[in-house]
């Protein structure tokens, strides 16, 4: 099938190395000009595991190319993907003036009956609005032109073999014709085992907002229970180990620490809440999440004070400064914010990510970057490990503790073991668990 694929973000970007990874004629397209000029000289412009592998083997092969031209991307397409960018305004609620714009284009452009995808993560209601775009953009093309929702549900870091080994794939339409294009598009995965879910288009976008609600939830849960057990000698890795032991529950996303970041999580949760909102549903839990991650961060900077007493004059290393192992980005990062609030008390912080350091020196210029791990540690006074970088895991502790002016370590990720940091001979304060002093 030939596949347009309008926006070349994160989601967009992965949209089409893996749509043309199975099979299908991709051509991709985004209104960024030096993005398009880097992808099309096979240069990826951002991090993620596996991805610039894949775009070198399909632009090889011819299955993927980018293009200027809507007519090129559109035309003769029989399915186009959205996936444009949906901020938040200074209400909170998506911005969707590039959903309009994409569909737009879309009824300008495309010449066949065409599937018209919402791959970007909308508010229930989009799709009626998008199709109400197509009409009066291209009017009589209501059984030329349909709208489907596939929201997608990739983590960064892990976007390629998400796109590629899915746990499921939604699809809401409200034809039989549109249900079958999908069908096609998605066979070469489906015809591996992996499952197709089929709903209408409002159930599809407001699952996916529901979604990530949810695993920001479990999130903020078990940074209140981090709270708590800190105050009754309690571990919250077991707390949380004991829980997910519960398959109604469940292990994943009950990792405390410095909260969640990134584009989605922040953005959709009160994208959902301002939605809740509008639909006349009161939701106060959602600005409760959004609340208790604020405070992770918090607590996190009163264990570098309970450290280190007075933070000016002293050099705070902080490793990871993406806001997830895995990738360079850096929005919403918990790590970075952490950085700005140290700066802001007087400290002079030192930062190394095995990715993101220049993206988060350009976004915190004060921020000093390090090469490695060790380098930033040297002279610090305490290290603060921001981000669950597999990396920092391996650490050699001896060298660590030798570079050091302090033997401290704040540990907002429990990416270490209490008695392995105790027989290290470092005060140690991780999130959650009795701290070693």
């Amino acid at each position: 099938m030939k596949v347009g694929v309008i926006g070349t973000g994160h989601v967009g970007l992965v949209t089409c190395v893996t749509m043309a990874a199975i099979g299908h004629r991709v051509v991709g397209i985004d209104a960024d000009e030096e993005k398009m000029q880097q992808l099309e000289r096979g240069i990826t412009p951002f991090f993620e595991p596996g991805l610039q592998e894949l775009l070198t083997e399909t632009t090889r092969e011819g299955t993927l190319s980018f293009t200027s031209s809507p007519p090129e991307a559109i035309g003769d397409s029989e399915v186009v993907f959205v996936c444009v960018g949906t901020p938040a305004r200074a209400s909170g609620e998506a911005n969707l003036i590039a959903v309009e714009q994409a569909a737009q284009t879309i009824a300008r452009h495309a010449t066949g009956r065409t599937v018209v995808v919402e791959k970007s993560t909308v508010p229930a209601g989009t799709a009626l609005r998008v199709g109400r775009t197509l009409a009066r953009e291209r009017p009589g093309s209501e059984d030329e032109l349909e709208v489907a929702s596939n929201p997608e549900f990739l983590r960064e870091g892990t976007a390629v073999y998400d796109s590629l080994n899915p746990d499921r794939i939604l699809v809401g339409a409200e034809s039989e014709w549109a249900f079958d294009v999908m069908r096609r598009l998605y066979a070469p995965l489906t015809e591996k085992g992996h499952i197709l879910i089929e709903t209408n288009i409002s159930t599809a976008e407001l699952a996916k907002h529901a979604c990530n609600a949810f695993l920001a939830l479990k999130i903020s849960y078990a940074n209140a229970v981090a709270r708590m057990c800190e105050r009754t000698d309690a571990d919250v890795v077991a707390v949380a180990d004991v829980m997910g032991s519960d398959p109604r529950i469940g292990r994943d996303f009950l990792n405390a620490g410095l909260g969640y970041g990134g584009y989605c999580f922040p953005k959709d949760l009160v994208a959902f809440e301002r939605l809740a909102e509008r639909l006349g549903v009161a939701f106060p839990l959602l600005r409760e999440v959004a609340r208790i991650n604020d405070d992770a961060v918090a607590s996190t900077i009163n264990k570098v004070r309970e450290a280190l007493w007075n933070l000016e004059e002293k050099r705070i290393a902080v490793l990871g400064l993406s806001f997830k192992g895995g990738t360079d980005d850096i929005r919403f990062s918990p790590s970075l914010a952490l950085v700005r609030d140290l700066i802001q008390e007087g400290a002079q912080v030192v930062g190394y990510d095995p990715q993101a350091g220049a993206n988060a020196k350009t976004e915190v210029p004060a921020l000093e970057i390090a090469p490695d791990a060790y380098d930033a540690a040297t002279g610090a006074h305490c290290v603060v490990v921001g981000t669950d970088w597999d990396e920092f895991r391996g650490l050699d502790l001896g060298r660590l503790k030798q570079v050091m002016a302090y033997p401290v370590v704040v540990d907002g990720r429990n990416i270490f073991e209490p008695d392995q940091m105790r027989q290290a001979g470092f005060t140690y304060y991780p999130t959650g668990r009795p701290a070693v002093v």
